[in-house]
């Protein structure tokens, strides 16, 4: 049976809510195997735990755990990755990648794409309108968190 984008996209929508609720940036991502089973699920945990690294697919990507390889993998993030995840994507062979939305902020898939990895844009209204109230209350943590400089620099 094939798999829904949008029930896998569910998953991490609920962790960018979680990320939201805690004062965060409202990102989550989630890590699938090809037959739709969790593998690993997180949200940007940036603000949290006073860790930069922390990004949603990042913490997606460590829930999961170690394997020997990823190149049966989906992951599935409610916003298009920056480079910084758009390099685990590729760093580690994950061969696709399903995104909740890319209007407030395009980071690498297009670059993925270039690479052979099949990206689904689902243009998700739910996902964007998070992104877009959350970059409105917050534009300083948000230019932070993408590595721009903010209206206070």
């Amino acid at each position: 049976m094939p798999i829904d984008p949008q029930q896998l996209l569910a998953v991490a929508r609920e962790e960018a809510e979680l990320g939201r609720a805690e004062g965060g940036v409202p990102i989550g991502a989630a890590l699938f195997d090809r037959d739709g089973r969790l593998l690993g699920r997180g949200h940007n945990r940036r603000v949290q735990d006073d860790d930069p690294s922390l990004h949603a697919e990042t913490t997606a990507f460590r829930a999961a755990g170690r394997r020997p390889h990823y190149r049966d993998t989906i992951m599935v993030t409610t916003l298009s990755p920056c480079w910084y995840c758009s390099g685990l994507v590729r760093q580690f062979a994950i061969p696709h990648l399903v995104i909740g939305e890319s209007s407030t902020f395009t980071g690498g898939h297009p670059w993925l794409a270039g690479h052979g990895v099949r990206v689904d844009l689902l243009d998700d209204p739910a996902c964007t309108a998070l992104m877009t109230e959350f970059i409105r209350q917050r534009p300083d943590l948000w230019a932070e968190d993408i590595g721009e400089p903010s209206t206070s620099d």
